[in-house]
């Protein structure tokens, strides 16, 4: 015994419900270790005693061995006085502290895992909730932590004695798994007819005979329910859209396979491999024919994902005849969260659903599933949820007690702890009591999950968002100190926080709309400055907008205001909904806010295009005119002519719009006057970045118009011709949903400089 050392250790990171710890008494037994490990409220915390040489290559196989799905943040190792004279090692009970550790998303099933649901004979053959520790769900599980057992839904299911036995044996790959269940002890999958009433026989069969026959079914997965149908059957399709008045917005879709997959759509190969990787996201691939299966998606691509549950696996495994591709849309009342539970559904989805395949683990946390697509070889997010969440984001500066309310639209939050920034998972719009109540909900789940006491609240400067009502009544309660941040330099500073800049940068921050510092709307902006604040040196000519917001739906309005702004003649104008009337309160100023928005002249110019007068869902024009543009068919050029008007430098889009319009008048194909469009706004972002970064500072591109694939691509391929140095995001949205993270880390540069932010010095930050 005289050459053996005792040390402590601690890890922190992803390294619970991870096989952390079984990983950790393997390692320990393969060099000769005693001692034990167990889980903390922090991470883990272990004691080990043996000698230097084998301690060392210990800490070397923690660090480089870990178990695929943990994160390992932080080692420390302290050594200790004298010998304990541990005799073997051991996994001792969870300690609760006032620390916490970071919680894993939920996986998809591991290969061991789906080799065991098809082996003949096999005690978990065709079981929907097969898990290891290398797969399964983690947080739509979790209640609390540390992550055991009964601090998860799946503590009302005791473990039979095979299941024990599994978890108790270091041998096995069920050691310590929490969720670890079969057919005797674990939850079970259920039919039930449209009215409600169980139905014998086989769950899966009687679904995959019902999705077969046409039938649209209300499935319940890992972290909410979706209805799906057989999405290669138009008909049904049409029935479900129909049913869940969804009449135009494109449907993601869940493959059997990457062979299935591969009929609907071309896959490069890095879409392949991220769309089979454990974390399955919904990614946008391109179609293989554009026209092709216009009922699942007008545009030219489409959502598809890959079974990401044991229980979505065995439905489209075909074994009772059931289709290869199901539409998977969650299931919601129109604007609500997706449902979660078994009552709701069958309350909620009577006349919509055929028949509901449920089960009785509950979901504890509401999560919709993630939408992504490729760019530079790996996510880009339209929306980061499900596979994802609530992994943080690493920060550079610290933000603790720091807690980021975002927009209104495709809601979210930031909350700060250390170096970590946990963003919430999707919310949607807050638009009504249900979306608000689940984002409320959620703040409080990873307050108190990540062991969080807000000190600093931020909110976006528009004082009607209900994210901002909601930010000044906590305020008020908890005499919080509240910044209020401008929209568009939040969006700089989400992407300046996701690829870790400091200093100044040039900002290119194109959306729908957000209240500018001036008090007029935005959303076609370049800004220079960083996270102590910013200048806005440039814009675009504001788009008038009849009658206010109800124009962002009745996109006919801002045809005729872009065709009336441009001078055209009267009887040149397009066609529109009360048109004279309209005409009347263009020319007095009467109800017509300006908006120097690039979303808004997405929504202008694609009603000039094609006569379309009003919108079915956010940002359906927009994403209609990018899908419109053809590679085969070369876009017109159009003018670019700029004007200085109050120190700013504006895109004046006056005469795009006239020729827009003639082009059209001409007969010229749509789909070269989209491009061209598209192609001007690129020529226009590097025109302004010559002229107003004559210092080349890094320029990022943020805001939600940069989910247009064609305009990141060209515009980044520009500016780096031109030697310019281009971030785009990377692990959070460009979308509103990404904007909390730019609140956050405009928080913390704030509080950095001064301790305490009072209300004189929240005003002092807006610029």
């Amino acid at each position: 015994m005289s050459g053996r050392r005792r040390v402590r250790i601690t890890v922190s990171g992803i390294v619970q419900g991870v096989g952390f710890r079984p990983f950790l008494h393997r390692l320990a037994l393969a060099h000769n270790l005693t001692g034990w490990v167990r889980n903390t409220s922090s991470g883990v915390e272990l004691e080990l005693e043996g000698t230097p040489e084998a301690l060392d290559a210990f800490a070397s196989g923690l660090k480089s061995d870990a178990p695929p799905l943990a994160v390992v943040e932080a080692v420390e190792l302290f050594p200790l006085a004298g010998l304990a004279g541990y005799r073997d090692f051991s996994i001792r009970a969870s300690q609760h502290s006032d620390g916490a550790t970071l919680v894993s998303p939920d996986i998809a099933p591991c290969p061991a895992c789906l080799r065991e649901l098809y082996t003949p004979g096999d005690r978990r053959e065709r079981y929907p909730f097969i898990n290891c520790t290398d797969c399964g769900p983690r947080f739509t599980i979790i209640r609390s932590l540390p992550y055991d057992r009964p601090g998860t839904s799946m503590s009302v299911f005791s473990m039979c004695p095979d299941c024990a036995a599994e978890y108790g044996d270091i041998s096995t790959r069920r050691y310590h798994a929490q969720p670890d269940c079969c057919p005797v002890c674990g939850p079970r999958a259920f039919y039930l007819d449209d009215k409600g009433r169980p139905l014998r026989g086989d769950p899966i069969v009687l679904a995959q005979k019902a999705l077969a026959a046409g039938g649209i079914l209300a499935v319940k997965g890992a972290g909410g329910i979706h209805l799906a149908c057989n999405a290669l059957d138009p008909a049904a399709v049409a029935r479900l859209r129909r049913r869940k008045h969804r009449e135009e917005k494109p449907l993601a879709v869940m493959c059997r396979d990457l062979s299935a997959a591969e009929k609907l759509c071309c896959l490069s190969e890095e879409e392949s491999r991220l769309l089979q990787s454990p974390r399955r996201p919904i990614l946008l691939l391109k179609k293989n024919t554009a026209d092709e299966h216009s009922e699942l998606s007008a545009n030219r691509r489409l959502g598809v994902m890959l079974p990401y549950m044991p229980l979505h696996v065995l439905l489209l495994d075909g074994s009772a005849g059931g289709p290869d591709t199901l539409v998977m849309t969650s299931a919601n009342l129109p604007g609500r969260p997706v449902m979660t539970e078994n009552d709701e559904a069958l309350t909620g989805l009577q006349g919509i659903a055929d028949g509901f395949l449920l089960h009785d683990r509950d979901i504890v946390n509401r999560c919709d599933d993630s939408l992504a697509a490729v760019y530079n070889g790996r996510e880009y997010f339209f929306r980061r949820s499900r596979g994802y969440a609530p992994q943080p984001v690493t920060t550079g500066p610290e933000v603790s007690g720091i807690l980021a309310f975002g927009a209104e639209q495709k809601a979210s939050f930031a909350a700060g702890r250390e170096h970590h920034a946990f963003l919430s998972q999707h919310i949607g719009d807050l638009k009504n009591a249900e979306t608000l109540d689940h984002y409320r909900s959620a703040m409080q789940t990873y307050l108190r999950l990540f062991h969080i006491q807000p000190s600093l609240l931020v909110c976006d400067l528009h004082p009607d968002y209900f994210s901002t009502r909601e930010t000044e009544e906590i305020a008020r309660q908890d005499s919080l100190p509240l910044l209020r941040v401008q929209h568009h330099w939040a969006h700089m500073a989400a992407c300046m926080a996701d690829n870790r800049l400091d200093g100044e940068v040039f900002g290119i921050i194109w959306d729908g709309t957000g209240l500018g510092s001036d008090g007029t709307i935005w959303g076609g902006e370049f800004l220079v400055g960083g996270l102590q604040g910013f200048r806005r040196v440039g814009s675009i000519r504001p788009v008038r907008l009849p009658g206010g917001d109800a124009a962002t739906k009745k996109i006919g309005r801002i045809a005729l205001s872009l065709a009336w702004d441009a001078g055209l003649s009267p009887d040149a104008l397009p066609a529109c909904e009360s048109r004279a009337p309209l005409l009347a309160m263009l020319e007095k100023g009467i109800s017509c806010p300006g908006a120097s928005s690039i979303g808004r002249l997405f929504d202008g110019v694609y009603s000039l295009l094609t006569g379309r007068q009003a919108a079915a869902y956010d940002g359906q024009a927009p994403e209609l005119l990018e899908a419109l543009a053809d590679e085969t068919i070369p876009g017109q050029v159009y003018p670019l002519a700029f004007y200085e008007e109050d120190g700013l430098r504006r895109f004046d889009t006056r005469p795009l719009i006239r020729a827009v319009c003639a082009d059209a008048a001409a007969g010229i194909s749509p789909a070269a006057i989209a491009r061209g469009f598209m192609d001007t706004l690129c020529r226009m972002a590097v025109e302004q970045c010559r002229v107003l970064n004559p210092g080349r500072l890094p320029v990022v591109l943020s805001g939600g118009v940069f989910l247009n694939q064609y305009l990141l691509t060209e515009i980044t391929r520009l500016l780096e011709d031109a030697g310019f140095s281009v971030y785009t995001h990377c692990r959070v949205s460009p979308g509103d949903e990404g904007l909390c993270l730019g609140q956050l880390a405009i928080a913390a540069a704030q509080r950095s400089v001064d301790s305490h932010v009072s209300g004189s010095a929240t005003e002092n930050c807006i610029r």
